[in-house]
């Protein structure tokens, strides 16, 4: 299925414009959820909106937005103006400066989306891109979108330009709130730990090597109790640490380093947790035989 963009743009970059179709780079994978329900029918529960003031149910027909400008006092927007308010938004990203990669901190960055060449935006799309991967650098722009407007970086990645909104510097709190306390190490300690940082070091992050290891435990859980199997509590690991136990760090250094496992080793497994969902899947299309007790508690 071909990609959808959600926007056609253009860069601005100094006399230079670049159509663009704006697409989204990552999709939201929510945590497992699950319903409320009426405890006495098992029936669906659905959410209503009360009037504060007469304590009746609204439908959304009778719904209008407003702007609260004091203490319960609104101004009400029409629907024609809203889209008036949205549709004065700029279809432009004007880059205002270059600077290299690493100076943006990623603690600024929000989401990020895929930009790709629109009609007759091949040639400057492409002047672009290599641009930036010749000089290792990156560029800093304002975009307008959707009633605000966000200070943005525009990269290019292995297959062409990647546009991440970054945040402002009051959407980010400052961890020197935290007086973190510094406390010194040994000579011998730090030497430990970075023997153990070198044995677990890898050449890069390789996304498609690690899964969502809680959620297949979780859905491992949710099986069994299809299958009519009653759920415990997991027992704390033991000799597992607590935040208040006082531990030997030396002796911890060093009893880390002999039992970490290699990096292919956990590669491995971490191959084999994929398959895992396939086969549960497997088992909620055809259902194996089970006791009537179960049919009833599946029906419900």
């Amino acid at each position: 299925m071909a990609a959808r963009s959600i926007a056609s743009l253009s860069i601005s970059f100094g006399l230079v414009s670049i159509p663009v179709k704006v697409f989204s780079a990552t999709e939201s994978k929510a945590a497992i959820g699950f319903n409320l329900l009426h405890k006495g029918c098992g029936s669906r529960l659905r959410q209503q909106y009360i009037c504060q003031r007469e304590g009746v149910v609204v439908d959304r027909a009778d719904m209008v937005k407003g702007y609260e400008f004091e203490k319960d006092k609104y101004v009400i927007f029409e629907p024609d103006e809203l889209k008036a308010l949205e549709e004065a938004t700029q279809h432009t990203i004007d880059i205002i400066a270059f600077m290299p990669l690493a100076a943006i901190d990623p603690i600024y960055y929000d989401k990020a989306y895929y930009l790709g060449p629109d009609k007759r935006g091949g040639k400057p799309y492409s002047l672009l891109s290599e641009a930036l991967r010749a000089t290792g650098k990156c560029a800093l722009a304002k975009w307008n979108w959707k009633g605000k407007q966000y200070m943005v970086q525009i990269r290019v990645g292995d297959d062409g330009l990647i546009l991440q909104q970054l945040l402002y510097a009051d959407e980010v709190r400052s961890m020197a709130d935290l007086h973190v306390e510094t406390v010194g190490v040994s000579k011998a300690e730090l030497s430990l730990a970075e023997q153990l940082i070198e044995q677990n070091s890898v050449a890069g992050y390789e996304p498609s090597e690690y899964t969502d290891e809680e959620k297949q435990r979780i859905l491992a859980q949710i099986d069994k109790k299809i299958a009519g199997q009653d759920i415990t509590v997991a027992s704390e690991a033991p000799g597992a640490a607590t935040g208040a136990e006082v531990i030997d760090l030396m002796d911890a250094l060093r009893k880390s380093i002999g039992s970490t496992k290699a990096a292919p080793a956990a590669k491995s497994e971490a191959k084999e947790t994929t398959k895992a969902p396939a086969r549960r899947s497997a088992k909620r299309a055809e259902p194996a035989p089970v006791a009537p007790a179960k049919k009833t508690r599946k029906q419900a």
